[in-house]
């Protein structure tokens, strides 16, 4: 694991499996959710986003949206969700992870 997103965990509020856990009990409420899908299709979506911000640390959603898009079909193991129905639950965990952050990292506002 890269140095960058082991700091970026270490500085988080939130460790991942509270994370998860969050994630897994709204998941179905989420304005994005699509019937049909399972806990195992959206889990790896939110990892995803969690991992890849504090890869991506001081550089905005819009400037690595196409760079996630790319490694989606490899990220997403068992997930049935292609890049289309996963991007707003990856943008989801991103998010997350930057509001735990202190400070505004990529300048956004959020």
């Amino acid at each position: 694991m890269n140095q960058r997103l082991e700091e970026a965990r270490a500085n988080a509020s939130i460790p991942y499996d509270r994370y998860q856990q969050e994630f897994q009990q709204s998941y179905e409420k989420a304005p994005y959710y699509r019937d049909g899908q399972s806990w195992q299709d959206y889990e790896p979506a939110y990892k995803y986003g969690y991992d890849q911000y504090a890869s991506a640390t001081g550089r905005k959603w819009e400037e690595v949206k196409s760079e996630l898009e790319q490694g989606w079909d490899k990220a997403k193991g068992e997930s049935r969700m292609a890049w289309e129905q996963a991007k707003d639950a990856v943008r989801a965990g991103w998010d997350r992870l930057e509001r735990a952050m202190p400070g505004d990292a990529d300048n956004d506002g959020r």
